[in-house]
């Protein structure tokens, strides 16, 4: 694309897209600090407000940096050169740490260059790698802090914000200890050691720019997974199969790991009000969660938004591999390898992510045509019933805390949203996990 389309029309919906789900996650948190009313706030006004007071403002700052680590900030034409063998080369310029940087806030992903966050272009040193993930998870995780602020209760918020870390720090651990052992298909047929050395960085680095190695690489596959942004600087499609499922299944996770802007905080407040109503059902306790309390409508909201997911991404990736032109663009991969890949493309397009296995040749009317819808799905989808939630919410009094309800600023309910996560993922993707990385993951090692 040119310079002014990609400045005019990406980046305003750029801007737009962050500070839409930036109005949405606060009118959500309105609906939990509300008292008998029906008033969650204005859309227009809260979108310009998240565009002008922190978007644009905190978008400026980082673009400067960019500019200043080395990033490209131009509107010449490409370069053509001759290397020192004689051969042509192409060298890439443009408006790169503009459009970069809202990118990431935006939680938005794509890339202005082919490669992504792994182009030295848009990504040269290892500070710009830290500040560009950092950019996709602060305002995510903010949102906790603003949560227990509004609901005037500082507790709550920390606690989500532990769980959020908990869930990132066990998703790294995974993904690194699957990338560091390496594929022993490769140490066997090639007898290429997977051991780090003086000589080597040893693992997996297939797919991955040797600048960040594996540790970077894995944490921002975690980040962009987690973060709902697709701005990656590895090859995730390299990745061993364990290595892969942990994108995956932070994606499945509905990204309530700080997740999108405003979507991972109602993401992870769904869970935790799930996790809520069955554990007081199971202890007799009061399903409430900051003084309101869950009815029959509000359970079925609940419902509603928990099976949305498995909807948008099991059926559509079950018709595409019974199609033949949804088999037609496994170009690549077939077996377990290409499953994991249809699934991974609609788990990302749900995710409104951007990520790919790059095995998948998507750009196909069957694919334009179902991610799209997906996408839309996602977005919207979501936010619909949250909204609804939300309202209902702030047309119920607060509660006062009695005996009879269940706390939920403890450690304990902190365990309760993990495992009610976990277990939700489980029961409902199980199979779909099961016939791809595992099954591909147990080829890998011989059974």
């Amino acid at each position: 694309m040119g310079y002014l389309s990609q400045m005019v029309g990406l980046t305003a919906q750029n801007f737009l897209a962050g500070a839409a789900g930036l109005a949405v996650g606060v009118a959500f948190i309105r609906g939990f600090a509300g008292h008998r009313t029906d008033h969650l706030g204005s859309f227009w006004v809260d979108l310009v407000r998240a565009m002008l007071w922190v978007m644009l403002p905190v978008s400026l700052i980082g673009s400067v940096f960019l500019i200043w680590q080395g990033v490209p900030m131009n509107f010449q034409p490409y370069i053509h050169a001759t290397t020192l063998d004689g051969a042509p080369q192409i060298i890439a310029q443009g408006p790169v740490a503009a459009l970069s940087f809202i990118e990431e806030l935006g939680t938005n992903g794509g890339g202005f260059l082919n490669a992504n966050a792994a182009h030295p272009y848009q990504n040269p040193t290892p500070l710009t790698n830290f500040v560009e993930m950092l950019a996709i998870v602060v305002l995510p995780a903010a949102l906790t802090y603003t949560f227990g602020r509004m609901i005037n209760r500082q507790r709550e918020g920390w606690l989500l914000f532990w769980v959020m870390v908990v869930i990132f720090a066990g998703a790294l651990m995974l993904g690194g200890i699957a990338e560091q052992n390496g594929n022993p298909l490769v140490t066997n047929a090639a007898h290429v050691t997977h051991v780090a050395s003086d000589m080597q960085p040893g693992g997996n680095m297939e797919g991955k720019e040797a600048r960040f190695g594996i540790g970077g690489s894995v944490l921002g596959a975690v980040a962009t997974s987690n973060g709902a942004t697709g701005a990656t600087n590895s090859s995730h499609d390299s990745y061993t199969p364990l290595g892969g499922l942990v994108p995956l299944t932070n994606m499945l996770l509905g990204e309530m790991v700080f997740g999108g802007l405003g979507t991972g905080l109602y993401s992870i407040l769904f869970v935790a009000l799930l996790g809520l109503f069955l554990t007081g059902l199971m202890v007799g306790r009061t399903p409430e969660y900051v003084g309101k309390k869950l009815g029959e409508h509000e359970v079925k909201l609940i419902a509603v938004y928990t099976l949305i997911g498995p909807v948008c991404v099991l059926l559509p990736a079950a018709l595409a591999v019974v199609s033949n032109a949804g088999l037609a663009s496994l170009t690549t991969n077939s077996g377990p390898h290409g499953l994991t890949e249809v699934v991974y493309a609609y788990t990302s397009s749900f995710s409104n992510n951007g990520q790919t296995f790059a095995g998948l040749s998507a750009n196909s009317p069957f694919y334009n045509i179902s991610t799209g819808i997906v996408m839309l799905l996602g977005r919207f989808g979501l936010a619909l019933p949250a909204l609804a939630l939300a309202q209902r919410f702030a047309l119920q009094p607060k509660r006062e805390v009695t005996k009879g309800t269940l706390p939920t600023d403890t450690m304990l309910f902190g365990a309760v949203i993990v495992g009610t996560a976990l277990i939700v993922v489980a029961l409902t993707y199980l199979p779909a996990i099961a016939l791809g990385p595992i099954v591909e993951h147990l080829q890998m090692l011989g059974h």
